[in-house]
């Protein structure tokens, strides 16, 4: 087991659930990394720190790519990022509670390219479904189940040395 604690990543630009995954960290005990660009308001805990990278088209990317690894849990919904974070070990849930995993990331970075292609061929594909309360739900069970696992695996929770 490594000595660190658990900690969760959110690719925070645009992120719909952060407020849902401070509830589920607090509740565990997690330390939160709120990476973005730009500064966005979080809240004033201990847990809680939040990272404000230099502009740049994969700065915040990078900044949770070279730090997430296995025993950590990682929220976005940017594919390539969740690429890089599952090849790392790391478990990766997009805001609306779907896993990115081994067995899944290979396809969904094939249709991200594949309507990428599209785009720029000048098809119109219509964007992704409006979130919705039940995608709220999936992602409190998915990020929930994830730390749930990686608990029982051996992975600890509060400060290194100490589980919560």
């Amino acid at each position: 087991m490594r000595e660190a604690p658990i900690a969760l990543y959110i690719d925070a630009d645009a992120c719909p659930v952060k407020e849902e995954a401070y509830k589920v960290a607090f509740r565990h005990s997690l330390k939160v990394f709120v990476v973005a660009n730009t500064p966005i308001a979080v809240p004033r805990h201990p847990l809680v720190e939040r990272v404000t990278v230099p502009a740049g088209p994969d700065a915040a990317d990078d900044f949770i790519a070279g730090r997430a690894v296995r025993g950590d849990v990682v929220v976005t919904t940017d594919v390539p990022l969740a690429a890089r974070c599952v090849a790392a070990g790391a478990d990766v849930i997009a805001p609306n509670g779907r896993p990115f995993t081994r067995d899944s990331i290979g396809m969904a970075l094939a249709t991200r390219n594949l309507m990428e292609d599209l785009r720029s061929a000048g098809a119109v594909t219509g964007g992704p479904k409006p979130f919705a309360a039940r995608d709220r739900s999936a992602f409190l069970s998915a990020l929930d189940l994830a730390i749930v696992r990686l608990k029982r695996a051996g992975f600890a929770t509060g400060t290194p040395g100490q589980d919560a």
